[in-house]
Order: C-alpha cells, then structure tokens, then sequence
C-alpha cells in the first residue's frame, strides 16, 4: 500500500513545533496526490493549513495508533522516526513512571531524579535467570543478558553507560555492578563482590564533584573490568581511567565544587586525627570557595567520609597510607591559599614564613626556602648554560595551580593503582564483563580541548555502535533467509579521519606544539589552510579567525582554538618536582618516583590528562626511551588509549546504554522535550531507528501474525499450514509484495505496514462491534419498550378498573332497586302460589297413594315367583357338576398313580448314589435351617402379640376403673342432692331473718361508708406520694443497674480485647521466634555443611594417609554438640594420628591460634551468666505474667518461647564461633606459603591439636555445667512455689478465720503481697556471692549418693533376676509336663478325656495348695487372701463349666437328629454298593498348632552391628520401593523399636551411640541427595513419625491420651529423651526448608510460563506486535510449561507426599508454602511486565488461580490457608479487570485490595496496557486519587513479595495407632541381624 494512501480523514500526524518539538494533529479531509496544503485540526481544537515543502513534498510523519503507545521497545512502534521515539518515551516517564525502554539493542535509561524502589535484592532476583526480553526493560537486564552471554557463548562481554553529565551513567554503572557482584557471588572468601562494589565510594569521592547540571558529576571516564573463573563467580577487577579534569582542582565556575573528597576532609576536621592537617571551613581555602556552593542538600560529607575511609579499609589500604592520602590533600588545599606580591612586572615574591606556605611545607616534607624559591623562579638550559629566571606574579600562580594540579593527579593515579591492587585477583580469569562509563557528546557555549577530546570519543564509539547495529542486522536477514539490500547508514569515518588521520586536527597540534614559538593562532591558520574548502565536515566561522566547526555525528561543534596547545602540552616545572622528590615524606617521593624529568617546553596548568590502565605493568623501557615517552602530548596519549580501549570494545560483545537527562533543573519527573530530542539525537538513539526503518523494522512469527490477524481471515482462508496461511492473506491485503517479505520463522514488514495491518483490523473490529452495539441496543430499546408498554398497560388497567367499579355501583344501585321490587311481587305472588299449592298437594296425596298400592301388589306376586324359579334351577345345576367332577377326579386318579410308578423308579435309581445323599443332606440342613428360621420368627411374632395383649389389657383394666370410679361419683352426687333439698328448705327460713337484719344494717352502713370515704381519700393520697417515690427510686435503681452494666459491659469488652490483642501479639512473637530460630537452624546448617566442606579440603590437602588406615567422614549436627561429647572427642584424638611426621616452622601461627582458641573458655564462662542472668529474667517475667494469663494462654507457650530464645542464643553464639573458627583457618591456610609449614605430625602442629582437644573437653565440660545448673535452677523452682503456696494458703485460712474487721483482713494481704514479694526478690538474688556454685558442689554430693543407691539397687535387682530365672525354669518344666499330658489326653476316649483333664487339674492345684500353705505359713493373712482368690477361681471354673454341659447337651441333641437322618440316607445308599467298592481311607493326624510368641514391641541388635543397620536403614535405603511396598514410616518405627530395647537394657551409651548414628545417617543421606524431593520427603516423614514416637511412648500423660493399654506398656521406662526430641525437631526443621528449597528449585521454571504467560484460554488475550527484544510467545510449544504442568507437578509432590505417610498437618504446611511460592513469583512477574497487565491477561489469571482452587478442593486442602497466599494475586487479576475511572471505583479499589501494597497497587495501575484500541489507559488523575486515598495506609514500601519467605513449620502431634509388636520386618530390607524381642 502507498504510503499517500494512508493519509485519510482522521488520519493522526506529528508537525513540528518550537515549543513541544512535535505536536499532535488530525486530518480533517483525505489527502490527494499533488496537494500542496493539509487541513489539520490539533489536539486543542484549533483548524491549521499546513504547507507541505515545495522541494521535497515531504508529507508530516505519522503517528502511530494508541495501542502501540507506551511500548517496552521502541523498535516495536509501526512508525519509525523522531516524535514517534519522543512521544513514548514520554508517556512512559511521565504516565507510567517507567524510565527504562528498549531501543532495539539499546537500553535507554532516563534519569528520573528521584530515588525508586525498583533496584533491590528481590528485584535483582527477580531477573536473574530471565531472558532479556520477557521482562520490563531495566538495568538489570542489560547485565543479565551480558552475564548470561558470557556463559553461553564463551565471550568477553561490554556494558558501554554513556550520556550528558547529570544524566545518571554513574549510577547505572554502579548498579549494573551491584547486579553482578549479587548473581555471581566470589569464588574465594576473600568478598571480592564487596571490594568492586567498594570502590565505588573512593572513585566517587576523588573523582566526581558538584556541578550546575549534576550534584555528582563523574569528571574522568572509566572502564572497569569484572573478572570471572570457570565457574562464572567473581574473581577479581581491574580499572580504566581517562581525562581526569584536573582544572577542577584550582577553578569551579559559579554554583560547582570540587571534588568531593576536599570537603569532606573540611567536614572532618574535628577529628582527632585529622588536627595535624591544621584544616578548617571549606569557605577558608582558595580551591574550595569558588563556586560558592560548599554544601550539597541532603548530603552530610562527615559521613560521607566515614564511608570512604571504611570502603579504603575494606580494598585494604592502611590507615598509614590513607592519613598519607589524606596529609597530600590537605597539602593541596594550602597549598591553594599561599599568596605572592609583586616586586616588579616580571618577578614576584613570597611573604617571609608565609602560614599556608609553612603548613604545605610541613605536611610535604620539604624545605620551606627551596620550595619558597621555586614558587618564584624557573630555570633556563641552554645549549652551554643554565639560567634562574624570576618569574612574574600572574606566571607564578599559574605555575602554583599547574603544581597542585599535577600532585593531584599523581595521586588519583596512585589510588587507582592501590585499588586495582585490591581487587588483583591471583586465579587465572577465565573471561570478563567490563562496565565503560564514559561522558556522553558535549556541546556549549565555549568549547575547548576537553570538549574536543569527548566528541573525538564519541566518534570513534558511535562508529562501533553503528556497525555493530548494522552486523546485528545483516544477521538477522541471513538467519531468515531473506534478500539482503544495503543500508544506507551514517558512517562518520570522514570525521574521525578529520580528527586522527595523517594531518589530521591532533597531527597538525602535534606539530605545533614541537614548535619554538607555536602559538594557537598559527595552528589555526594551518588548520583553515589544510582542511577548509577540502573536507565538507570542516568549516570556518563568520566573525572569528580563532575558532573552527566540525560536523559532529550529532551536531556542529564551533571550537575556539584559544588554549589548545597550552592543554596539549601539560607540564610542570621541573625544579619543583624535583623539591618533592626530595621530601622526607615517603608517600610522597612514591607518587614521582617512577616520574622523569618533564620537559619545560610542555604544556599549561589546566585541562583533563589522560591516566593509562595502572594494573598493567608496562615492559622495561629501554635507555633513552623514557623522555621521548613523556614526550607525548596529551591529544597522543589519549589517542593511543582510545585505540586500546576500542580494541577491547571490538573483542568482545558489547550492550548499550544510553542515560538521558529529561530537564536542566533536576525536578523528579519532568520532561523537556528540546533536551530530551538533543540528547536522542547525539547519543545515536535515532541513528539506531533510522538503520532499522530503512530495512525490515517490523518482524513478526508466522503463529504470532496468525494470532493477531485471525479476525482478517475467514474460516476456508484457515490452514493447517500456518505459513502458508499468512502468505494466502498477505497477498490479499498488501499488493506491493516488497513492503514485506517471508524468512523462514518471521514476516518481515517494512515501517508502517503494521500500522495499516493494525488499522485494517481495527476496522473490522470496529465494524464487528458496530454489529454488536446494534444488537445490544436493539435489545435495550425492545427492552425498554416493552417496560413501556408494560407502565401503559398497568396504567390502562387501573383507569379500566376505576371506570368498570363505577359501573359496578350502578349496577348494584339498579339491582338494588330492582330487589326490592321483586321481593314485593314475589310476596304477592307467593301468597297466591301457596294456596294453590296447599290445594294440588291434597289431591296428589289421594292419587298418588292409590297407585303406589297397586305397584306393591304387582311387585309382590313377581317376587314370589322369582324365588320358586331360582330353587329348580340351583337343584338341576347341582346334579349335573357332580356327575362331571366325580369322572374329571377318576381320570385324575389313573393318571397320577402312572406318573407316580414312574417318579418311584427314578428316586429309587437316584437314591443309590452319592451324589443324591448329598443333595437331600443340603436341603436338609437348609430345611432345617429354615425351620429354625421361622420358629424364632413365630417367636418374636409370639412375643409381640404377647406384649400387645398385656398393653390391651392394662388398658381394659384402668378404662373399666375409671367408669366404677365414676359411677362411684354420681351416687354420691345424688345423695348430695337430696341433702341439698333439705338444707335449701332451712335457708330459706333464715334468709327472712336476714332480711331484717338487713334493714338495720343498712342504717349502719350509710355511716360507715361516709367514715371509709374520708379514709379511702386520705389513703389515696398517702399511696399516690409512696408511688412517686418508688417510681423515683426504681428510675434511680435502674439508672444505677444500667450504668454499672454499662461498665461491666465496656470492662469485660476491654479485657477481651486486650486479652484478644495479647493472645494475638504473643502468637505473632512465638511465630516471629519460630521463624528466627527456623533461619538460624538454617543458617547453621549451612555453616555446619562449609565447615565440613572446608575440614574436608584441609584434610586433602595436608593430610598424607598411612597405607592400611582409611579415614571416616563425622558429620556432626551443632545440637550434637551438647549431648555427643565423645564422639567429638575421639575423633579430635584420632585427628594427629593420621598426620606425618614435619618441620617446625608453623609453632607462631598455631599458638596465636592456640591463645585464640583459649579466649573461648573464658567466652563460654561470659556466657554460662549471661544465660543464668537471662534465665532469671524470664523467671521473673513468667511469674509476672502467669497469674494474668493463666486461664487464656496454653501453658506450654511461655516455656516454649523461653526454651526458643535460650536456644536461638546458643545457636547464635554458636554460629558466630563457627564462623570465627572458619576464619582463622582460612588464614592461616592462606597465609602460609611453603608446604613444610603446613605439613601434620610436627611438633608444633601436635601440640596445637593436644590444646585443641583439651580446649573442646573443657568446653563439654562447661556445657554439662550450664546444663546441670539450669535444670537444678528449675527443679528448686518448681519444689519452693508448691511448697510456699501450700503453706501461704494454711496460714493464710487460720488467720482469716480469726480476722472480723475488715481492715485487719486487707492489711493482712498487704502485708502477705510484700513478703511474697520479698521472698521473690530473695529468690531471684540466688546466684549472688557464688550461690551457684554452693548449689553445682551439693549436686555433686548428691550424685555420688546416687550412685551408692544405684549400686545397691542393681545388688537387688541381680538377685531379683536370679529368683526370677529359677521361676522361669520350673514354669518351662511345667509346660513340658502340661504338654506330655495333652499329647496322652488326646490318645484317650472323648469321656475320658474330660475325666482325665478334671484329674489333672485337681492335682494341679492340690500342688499349688500345698505349695503356697509351705510359703506363707509365717504370713497367715496372706494364705487368707491367696485362699479367697482360689475359691473366687474355682467358683468361675465351676460356672464355666455348667455352661460348656449346657452346650453340649445341645450338640448332642442335634447330632442325634443327623445321625438319624444319616443313618436313613447311608441304609439306602449301602444296598446299591458292593462290598468289593468299599476301601478303607487312611486317617489323617491331628496338627496341634503352637501359640505363637507374645512380642513386646522391641528390636535386638548388636553394639556391632550399628554401623550395618544404619547402612541399610537409612544411607543405602531406596524411598520409592519403601513407599510402594511396605507400611509408611517403617524405618521410623524400626529404629524406635531398637531405641526401645536399648532402653530396656538400660544401656545409655547404646542409645546415645543409636540416635547419634541415626541423626548423622540422615543427615549424610540428605547432603548427599538433597536436590531429590522423594527423598527428602521420606526422611522428612519418617524423622517426624521418629518424633512421635519418642513422644507417644515418652510416659508422659499429655502424650498418652490416644494409646491403648498395650502401647502404655511399651513406654520408655529408663530414659528420658525429652532433649533428644528437641535435636530431631530441629533435624526435621532443616529438612522441612531444604524440602521447599527443592520444591521451589522444580517449580520456579514452571511458575511464570504456566501461570501468566500460556494462555489457557484460547483467544481471549490478543498479541501486540513484539520489538526486537521479542518476549517469549504464549502459545504452547513442546517445551513450554502451561497450568497443567504445575498442576501434574503438584499432584506428584502431594502423591509422594501421601506414599510416605506424611503428616496431614505438614502437607498442609508444604502446600501453603507452595501455593505461596506460586502467588509470589507469578505477582513478581506481573509487577515487572509491562505486556502482562491487561483485562485479558487478568482473566488468564483468575481463572488459572479457580483451577489451583479446584485442585485444593479436590486434595480437600481448602483450610491449609494455601488459599489465602494467593490473595494478593488474586486481588492484582481483579485490579486488571476492575473499571477505573470514577472516584467510586477508586473507592472500591482501596477496599477491594486490601492484600497488595500502595507501591503495587499504583505500579499496576501505572503498568495497565489496553491489548486493543476499544480499551482505555489508567489516567493520571485516577492513579493520583487511588494515592491520595491510600497515603494513610501503613504498610511495607517495597515492591515485591519475598518469594523467598518460608513460613515458620510447626509438627502437631499425631500418635500412631499401628501396635509395635505386630510389625514384620521385610527380608528386602537387609535387617536379617536384628531379632524380634
């Protein structure tokens, strides 16, 4: 397509515009060929004609659609030029905060001013490993890619940080450092990371200063190389300098400092050492006031030099040689202050004992006089003479300047020299990775030399980077097999042929300066005369004969010629070098010793000089070399460094970045378009456009292009070709075939196709929504329409209904009437009506009763008949059926007895086999089966009936009781009447006489009731007064009620909140506690594993083993340390005896050591307080808390936290030690050269292990004291406090009963509180004046009664065993005996058995009876008692025997019946049997079966045999055959059950030797394979179930509560491993977090494309068009991992898990670790990539978060919290989807996300790509409000989760219910050495 075509109405252009650069317009008609004007509508709304060029008909660039706006590579962008570039880096500085982008290979990086948290440990995690572009442009991925290639392709590497000063190269090379030295890590460890990141701080502070554009402007470029081995880890650098600018030391321009190190040597001038230096303000001195500018804001230099004195320490710089440093520049500085007057016009003088002269001269070590004189005078060499010229005041400063320049100068080369020393690494480097910071392409006002020398660097890299970019490019088009055409690219050879060529600029200075009398406006002349009119870049100015122009690449530079030699020149007079040769100051004559005599035809005082690389030690010159050397003018020596350093460039592979300064003032974010298009424009950003424009900018793959442009295709255009698909629809849509072109695996397209391919799309897409709208809003107004014609039918029916009721009323009004009419004519007709009808009544009577008598006549005579008829007919029918039933039953008759004959023949043929007498034997017994059935049916039938009719009956009784009753009652009643009769007849006699009395009454009643009335109203008012009161008493009541249930209210909700808040602070301390201890066990860990490493490879090299004799590995845990003293011991024993035989030069170094090693007795004595001071302290501050928590807190969690804080300290003290041990022996390995010093069996080296042994013995020793102290420290606890309250509590009763006042009984607890208190206090004072040790002499006196007690208690226990061993004897003879008899009752007849069994017995205990009457007949109550038992015995015997009689009379009775039926069957059977058939079958013997052997639970093993159970237990043990085949958790219980039975035989070194062996083993096992999850699974497992078993069969009752009485039996009876249990829940600890390291190792590959980047759901994400730095595609190729990898994934680790028995609890702990892993890692990403943060890719992610919710719901995992880790990305996915826009959607968002940061909220919504055009951006006032909303949010700034976090494990205790006697040990495992007991 044309590209005039693309110039429609609507269409979006860029025009230029003097402010803004570019501005944004719109078409307002389509373009024509040959129009000369363009109808523009800008942005604001103003109509604009826009004239296009006459000359060129240039039409305005286009602007690319929104959609491409804001992307990560600039190369992406349809459209390829200078706004477009402009405009989004805009929009992602200012609109997304993003100040990295891709520009093709080409990092550019603008300087935001402002600190952001984006270069952090976890983000330099978070890239490394990943590819370059599937991550957001960063820094960090420029050094990823250069280290990743470094190691792929076997080639040196090059980072080249360029850009204006202020733009921010130092930092960007800084960090890029900062990423290596983190990745990497060093190969010794000597830190060398930490020395590269070290130098930093010294090169900073002498070489960068303030400037008016940069607060820490680097004034000299550098080139540091980082050194790597074999293996890739940092070894070693090495540093490159160029153009020091040395006239920063004697003149800043207004607003600039020096440079650094000069003030912050005048900040430090308090010191105490520094007040030799004599130093003051740095307004005081000439060299540091001139800018006017002496303090920088926010910078402290005081600390700023701390921090260069500690990196100068660390790079191994003495403080000898930094106070050196520190006295030459504060030399400098007054040297800058010493003053010269005028004697005349050419010679000047120094004032006598001139102070800052003096001072210089005291800090330099030289004569004041010769110094003085020099100052003043130079000397002159003539061919015969020498001459002392004096030398004018102005010559003289000059002179001053030019001498403090050099001397500074000298030392910045001497310090760049000292650290390229430090970082000199001795391992050959295998490849490296250099870091170029160098000044970017300058341009002012006035330039000079200096600016000349930068844009000569500049040429030469911008032609190094253009060819790089075109090879990259050439590459691309052959790899892809598509036509090379040339590109037309800038080479700017010619200039740099202008510059360096022969009589080039830097040629013709040259010779200048060889001139006697040269001068810069001769050079000037020579240059108009030699290149003017010659070489097109070179031109002359207008108004100037002192200036020249050279077309730069990126700009014309004018260059004023003034100064040029004098700078090319740089020299300083000899004489005074010569002065500080001579100085006594040693430092100082170093700095020139190496230094010739200069020539004093050089140069000037001012200008940058070139410092060459320092680490590489030049070849010996030869005589007569060195002057002609220094002879060489600056302009040659930089040329000839410039050479090297492109050579360097040019040998390996380089990555660009170039830094951008967006504005000249510093503000944070701000964009000035003019500086930012300046700076594009030289640092070759646009050149990179421009060669990628000019070919093939915009490359897609074939799959890719399908994705995108599906919509353009129609179902019969899609096939199974993708290729060839994309060609079919490129051919349709793009007719000029050379706008694009096919390579192999991509589309190539020239610039602006996609832009049109984007708007075509975008039109059917438009169209296709078009549709929808029309759809949708057809639905809406039918929606609406018919919700109208709703509303108008209600309101039709309620006008209907109003009319149709007033209708209804005039219908009722009219029928009303019409009633009452009818009822007055039906009256009148009614009446009539009655007459008539009383009349015809009459006469229907008559007639009608004489016609019913005639019908019941006839009726009557028929009904007779019919009966008459019936009883014939029933005779005749009888008869006839039987005649026909008796011949039907005689035929019946003949024919069954014929059947029958035949069924008799057959049952007699049947019956004389077999097989029949079985047959009816079956049904018989089911018969009877049956019958049996039904009998105990009929039963139970019978029982229930039974049980009705007693409940019938019961209820028959009480009816009929309750009629008699009421019968009874009526009587009664009536007699009660009749005496009612006659007492009425009596009161009625008496009511007459009352009737008088009634009379008389009244009288009196009048009377009283006027008395009453008065009464009754006075009452009534008494009443109403005690009312009101009550009623103001009950208010009162209530109100008090109210308000003292309002206060109980608030107190009990404020106990319970604080007891909430309490429970809850102290669960979050004991889970930071968990966490902290969890990392040190790590930590520790890993120390313990390099310590052995490091023993081991002492060992190798050292060590010479004797022929015959093999050393073992001992890999012991720390928390051995405490209970395993012997095996340490001996192996230190055995350490010199497999040492030769040496010299005696190591006896120093090893008593050194030796007196090292001493310290740590004393340390552990420190120690052994410190522990008691703090075991004190939490004593206290449980007995504080305890009352107060009591209730709510569970017991254990104080002493847990106490016991893990104690324990945390050890381990920390522990680790420290380890590491100072490690430390020293690195030393002294390194230190010594010769291998006789190092060699073992020297006296020396004896005496050091002799000490070394004793050392650790006595260590064991203090351990065992601390040990001792603290558990006798508690038991005195635990014995004073039951003690006290037993007795506090008595007395306390008594007298309480005896006080009656209430005061005496509060004083009284007054006074107990005090004692008690005082008696704490007392307590706690205990280890004062040596208690201690009062209390460790007691227990050893206690000890030793012990063991006098033990002793006579084993005496007792051997004569127990041998009483017991006689029992055992005489109970084996008598099984013998019982057996004999058995074998004898068997032979006899079944009567005689029992008989002679009941013989037996009798005998039996006749014996016994004997037996005991014998042995307690000195005890009779015992006989009585043994008595009572044999009678309750033979009573039982006796009943159980009535039963078995019982029984067997059943059995008999039923045998009967058989054999009866038996005996019918066998008679039959035998008549049809010859006797020849019969043979008799031989008798089988009776096996009688043994009893198996009662085992109790316990495994027998040999002292010997250890090492082969540990073996084949646990080193040579393969996880998966276990799993599969046995029970889980069975090497566990194998080893507890050998714990078992050496408890049992009481043998504490056997068990101590078994758990040692056991814990070691598995540690062996795990550092061995600890990369393979099965196995560090099953060792995690098993060492859990090990734990609780040593926990269940512990004997303590908190861990009984599950066991069955047989497994209380089996508990531990002689031991108590509770510290052992600690030791092996640390064990499982270690292997919990090496288990998740493992976890994450296997998932962290999967994580990333399986979560975010596969797209599950097809389609729904669109993909954008890629740059150069193409991201990895997100449709699934083989290699890819999708959901359903992690998803398979995470079913072979929960199946591995569930094969090895694991804890429910703990896999509920791994899975939430897991899903944590997940959440983090996939949120990480999220924040990181920009492309990811669409509403489409936030669907992908909710629903791939739904399917690991599935898979949690299916494992029934849902409440392991595993769910609730993934919250955070969950709330990100709802963020992506959620509308943003109004201030309630704000609102919402802020309560929606409640998991995620403010800093992630805001990069997520500052990140938010819409993937097409309908899709709108976050503005940036929304994300502003969003800010303002959250600013009171208190939570972590940081960016990123740590996806390194492990939470804190915890091992719930879960008993086995397996019994331990009932395991069997299979023979695979090779345990035949091991019996069961």
């Amino acid at each position: 397509m044309a590209a005039s075509e693309l110039y429609t109405k609507y269409a979006r252009v860029w025009i230029p515009d003097p402010e803004e650069v570019w501005k944004s317009a719109e078409l307002l008609k389509d373009y024509k060929q040959g129009d000369k004007v363009i109808q523009l509508r800008l942005e604001e709304g103003k109509d604009l004609e826009y004239c296009l060029d006459p000359k060129t008909k240039e039409l305005p660039p286009l602007r690319n659609p929104d959609i491409l706006v804001g992307e990560n590579d600039l190369t992406a962008l349809s459209y390829l030029h200078e706004p477009a570039v402009l405009h989004n880096l805009k929009v992602r500085f200012i609109d997304s905060k993003l100040i990295y982008t891709y520009c093709g290979i080409v990092l550019v990086a603008i300087n935001p001013y402002e600190q952001l948290p984006i270069y952090g440990e976890d983000i330099i995690n978070a890239y490394s490993g990943q590819n370059m572009g599937d991550m957001d442009p960063h820094i960090f991925a420029v050094a990823e890619e250069a280290y990743k290639q470094m190691a792929r392709d076997e080639r040196n590497q090059s980072i080249i940080v360029s850009g204006e000063s202020g733009a921010g190269k130092t930092v960007s090379a800084k960090y890029a450092m900062r990423y290596f030295a983190t990745v990497s890590g060093s190969a010794s460890e000597a830190n060398v990371e930490e020395k590269v990141l070290a130098s930093n701080p010294i090169m900073e502070s002498i070489g960068n200063a303030k400037t008016t554009r940069n607060d820490n402007s680097s004034r000299f470029g550098k080139y540091i190389e980082i050194g790597f081995d074999k293996r890739y880890r940092i070894i070693g650098a090495n540093m490159r300098t160029y153009l020091l600018e040395k006239s920063r030391v004697v003149f800043q321009a207004e607003e600039e400092r020096n440079y650094h190190i000069f003030y912050q040597l005048c900040a430090s001038a308090a010191l105490p050492e520094f007040k030799t230096l004599r130093l003051g303000n740095a307004n005081y001195f000439h060299y540091t006031k001139q800018g006017g500018s002496p303090v920088i804001d926010g910078i402290d230099d005081a600390k700023e030099m701390a921090h260069t004195r500690q990196a100068c320490t660390l790079l191994g710089i003495s403080d000898s040689h930094q106070m050196g440093i520190f006295r030459i520049l504060a030399g400098i500085l007054h040297l800058g202050n010493v003053g010269f007057t005028s004697r005349d016009a050419d010679s000047c003088t120094i004032p006598h004992k001139h102070e800052p002269l003096t001072i210089f001269c005291d800090l330099m070590g030289v004569e004041y006089q010769e110094m003085s004189h020099w100052l003043c005078h130079r000397k002159l060499a003539t061919a015969s003479e020498t001459y002392i010229k004096p030398i004018s005041k102005l010559q003289a400063i000059n002179a001053r300047d030019a001498l403090a320049k050099h001397i500074y100068a000298n030392l910045f080369n001497w310090i760049v020299d000292h650290v390229n020393k430090a970082l000199h690494s001795t391992v050959k480097q295998h490849s490296f990775i250099g870091v170029l910071d160098i000044y970017g392409f300058e341009t002012f006002e006035i330039n000079s030399f200096e600016q000349f020398c930068i844009n000569y660097a500049n040429e030469k890299l911008q032609q190094q980077f253009n060819m790089h970019v075109f090879k990259l490019e050439q590459e691309e088009y052959m790899k892809e097999q598509i036509p090379w055409t040339l590109i037309d690219f800038y080479d700017n050879q010619p200039c740099i042929n202008l510059i360096e060529a022969k009589l080039g600029i830097l040629d013709l200075l040259d010779e200048e300066c060889k001139m006697p009398k040269g001068s810069d406006d001769s050079w000037a002349q020579k240059l108009y005369n030699t290149h003017l009119k010659k070489c097109a870049l070179f031109e002359k100015p207008r108004m100037s004969n002192k200036a020249f122009i050279i077309q730069h690449f990126a700009d014309k530079v004018e260059y004023q010629c003034e100064g040029f030699l004098e700078k090319n020149k740089d020299t300083v007079y000899d004489e005074q070098i010569k002065v500080l040769k001579s100085s006594k100051f040693k430092m100082l004559s170093e700095l020139f010793q190496d230094e010739k005599t200069p020539s004093p035809t050089s140069a000037t005082p001012s200008g940058r000089t070139l410092l060459s690389r320092t680490a590489v030690k030049p070849a010996k010159a030869r005589p007569g070399q060195a002057n002609k050397e220094h002879k060489k003018t600056v302009g040659h020596q930089f040329r000839n460094s410039l050479h090297l350093l492109m050579e360097t460039l040019n040998a390996t592979t380089p990555h660009y970045v170039r830094c951008i300064k967006p504005n000249d003032f510093k503000f944070p974010f701000t964009f000035d378009e003019k500086r930012a298009v300046q700076q594009l424009r030289a640092c070759g950003v646009l050149e990179t456009i421009r060669i990628s424009a000019a070919g093939f900018p915009s490359r897609w793959t074939y799959q890719e292009f399908f994705s995108r442009y599906r919509v353009l295709m129609k179902q019969k255009d899609v096939l199974s070709d993708r290729k060839q698909t994309c060609k079919n629809l490129l051919e349709k849509l793009i007719l000029d075939k050379d706008k694009y072109q096919f390579g192999k695996t991509k589309i190539f397209f020239r610039a602006g196709q996609v832009a049109y391919l984007e708007k075509i799309r975008a039109d059917k897409l438009r169209v296709a929504c078009i549709r929808i709208q029309k759809t949708i809003r057809g639905w809406l107004m039918r929606k609406k329409y018919l919700r109208m014609r709703k509303a108008a039918i209600t309101v039709q029916r309620y006008v209907r209904g109003y009319q149709a009721r007033c209708y209804a009323k005039f219908l009722r009004r009219t029928r009303a009437a019409i009633l009452i009419q009818k009822f007055q004519r039906m009256y009148v007709v009614r009446k009539r009506y009655h007459l008539m009808r009383a009349a015809t009544i009459v006469l229907q009577s008559h007639l009608r009763g004489y016609i019913a008598r005639n019908k019941y006549q006839r009726m009557l005579r028929e009904h007779k008949a019919i009966i008459i008829q019936k009883r014939v007919r029933g005779w005749l029918a009888r008869v006839r059926y039987r005649r026909s039933l008796k011949a039907i039953v005689y035929l019946q008759c003949c024919y069954r007895r014929m059947m029958a004959k035949r069924e008799l023949k057959k049952l007699k043929i049947e019956a004389r086999s077999v097989e029949r007498y079985k047959k009816l034997n079956i049904g018989m017994e089911n018969k009877i089966m049956q019958l049996q059935r039904k009998v105990d049916e009929q039963s139970k039938d019978y029982k229930s009936l039974l049980e009705k009719l007693t409940s019938l009956e019961t209820t028959y009784n009480t009816e009929t009781e309750k009629l008699r009753s009421d019968v009874e009652r009526l009587r009664m009643s009536e007699e009660e009447a009749k005496n009612a009769m006659n007492r009425v007849n009596m009161l009625q006699e008496e009511i007459t006489k009352l009737r008088k009395e009634l009379h008389q009454t009244q009288s009196e009643k009048k009377t009283i009731e006027e008395w009453a009335d008065k009464y009754k109203q006075e009452t009534e008012q008494l009443l109403s007064e005690l009312k009101e009161q009550n009623t103001l008493l009950k208010k009162e009541k209530e109100e008090l009620n109210r308000h003292i249930h309002d206060q109980a209210k608030e107190m009990t909700e404020t106990m319970e909140k604080k007891l909430v808040e309490e429970t809850k602070q102290l669960e979050l301390d004991l889970n930071d506690e968990r966490l902290r201890y969890q990392n040190l066990l790590n930590e520790f860990s890993r120390l313990e594993e390099r310590y052995d490493d490091l023993r081991d490879e002492v060992n190798l090299m050292v060590s010479i083993p004797k022929p015959g004799h093999k050393r073992t590995d001992s890999t012991h845990s720390s928390n051995e340390s405490e209970y395993t003293f012997s095996s340490e011991i001996t192996e230190m024993e055995d350490l010199p005896l497999r040492m030769e035989e040496p010299s005696e030069k190591k006896a120093p170094l090893d008593m050194s050591l030796f007196l090292k090693l001493q310290k740590r007795v004393t340390e552990l004595e420190q120690e052994k307080q410190s522990l008691q001071d703090e075991l004190d302290r939490k004593e206290e501050q449980a007995l504080r808390t305890k009352t107060r928590e009591e209730e709510e807190r569970p017991p254990m969690r104080g002493a847990e936290l106490e016991y893990e804080s104690l324990k945390r300290q050890e381990l920390e003290s522990e680790n420290k030690k380890l590491k100072n041990e490690l430390n020293e022996l690195q030393k002294a390995l390194l230190e010594k050269s010769s291998p006789e010093v190092t060699a073992p069996g020297s006296p020396a080296y004896r005496v050091l292990l002799d000490q070394l042994t004793s050392v650790s013995e006595e260590l064991d020793v203090r351990k065992e004291e601390v040990l001792i102290l603290r558990s006798q420290l508690v038991s005195q606890k635990e014995a004073i406090q039951p003690k006290n309250t037993m007795t506090d509590s008595t007395i306390l009763l008594e007298d309480v009963q005896k006080m009656k006042d209430k005061g005496e009984i509060a004083q009284a607890y007054i006074g107990l509180k005090e004692t008690n208190r005082q008696s704490l206090q007392d307590y706690h004072m205990l280890n004062e004046d040596g208690e201690l040790w009062l209390v460790y002499e007691g227990l050893k006196q206690t000890n030793r009664l012990l063991e006098s007690q033990l002793q006579s208690q084993k005496k007792s226990h051997d004569n127990e065993l041998e009483a017991l061993r006689g029992e055992i004897q005489s109970l084996k003879e008598e099984n013998n005996r019982q057996q004999q008899l058995l074998a004898q009752n068997l032979q006899l007849p079944p009567e005689a058995r029992i008989e002679a069994s009941l013989q037996h017995e009798i005998t039996r205990l006749t014996n016994e009876n004997l037996f005991y009457e014998e042995l307690y007949a000195d005890d009779p109550m015992k006989y009585q008692s043994y008595r009572i038992s044999l009678y309750k015995r033979m009573i039982d015997l006796m009943e159980q025997l009535e039963k078995q009689d019982k029984t067997v009379r059943k059995l008999k009775k039923q045998l009967k019946v058989f054999a009866k039926k038996i005996g019918e069957l066998e008679v039959g059977q035998m008549e049809n049997i010859s006797p020849g058939q019969i043979i008799d079958e031989p008798i089988r013997p009776v096996n009688i079966p043994r009893k198996e052997k009662d085992f109790q639970g316990m495994l027998e093993y040999k002292k010997d045999d250890e090492p082969k159970l540990v073996k084949n237990l646990i080193l040579d043990l393969k996880p998966r055959g276990v799993a599969v085949n046995l029970i889980p958790g069975l090497p566990a219980y194998i080893l507890f059950m050998c714990v078992r039975h050496a408890d049992y035989l009481n043998d504490d070194q056997k068990v101590r030797s078994l758990l040692t062996s056991t814990i070691n083993g598995i540690k062996k096992v795990l550092k061995k394979r600890g990369d393979d999850f099965e196995m560090v699974s099953f060792w995690l497992s098993n060492t859990c179930r090990f734990l609780h078993c040593l926990k269940q069969y512990s004997g303590e009752e908190g861990f009984m509560k599950h066991n069955t009485p047989r497994q209380n039996d089996h508990c531990l009876t002689n031991f108590d491993l509770a510290e052992y249990r600690q030791v092996l829940s640390d064990l499982a600890i270690q292997i919990y977090q090496q288990l998740v390291r493992v976890l994450e190792n296997i998932l962290q590959p999967m994580i990333v494309s399986g979560m975010l980047e596969h797209e599950t759901i097809q389609g729904v994400s669109g993909v954008k068009p890629p740059g150069l730095r193409k991201r990895t595609s997100s449709i699934a190729d083989e290699g890819t991992y999708t959901l359903d990898s992690i998803i398979r994934q995470l079913n072979t680790f929960h199946s591995v898990m569930c094969q090895h028995g694991m804890d429910p609890e703990l896999i509920k702990q791994v899975v939430k670790q897991t899903f944590y892993i997940t959440g983090a890692v996939t949120l990480n990403n999220l924040l990181l990539r920009k492309d990811m943060c669409s509403w489409s890719k936030g669907m992908q992610i909710r629903y791939n978060v739904s399917q690991l919710e599935e898979w949690l719901r299916d494992k029934n995992l849902m409440n392991s919290g595993a769910k609730e880790t993934l919250e955070p990305l969950i709330q990100a996915a709802q963020l992506l989807q959620v509308k943003k826009k109004t201030d309630e959607d704000a609102e919402a968002i802020c309560s929606m996300c409640n998991a995620l940061t403010t800093a992630q909220i805001v990069k997520v919504l500052n990140l938010y790509t819409p993937v097409n055009e309908f899709e709108e951006r976050v503005s940036i006032s929304f994300i502003r409000t969003i800010q303002m909303r959250l600013r009171d949010r208190k939570d972590s700034p940081q960016l990123l989760m740590d996806a390194k976090h492990i939470f804190p494990v915890t091992f719930p205790f879960n008993p086995s219910s397996l019994a331990l006697e009932t395991i069997q040990i299979p023979a695979s495992l090779g345990l035949a050495f091991i019996s069961r007991v």
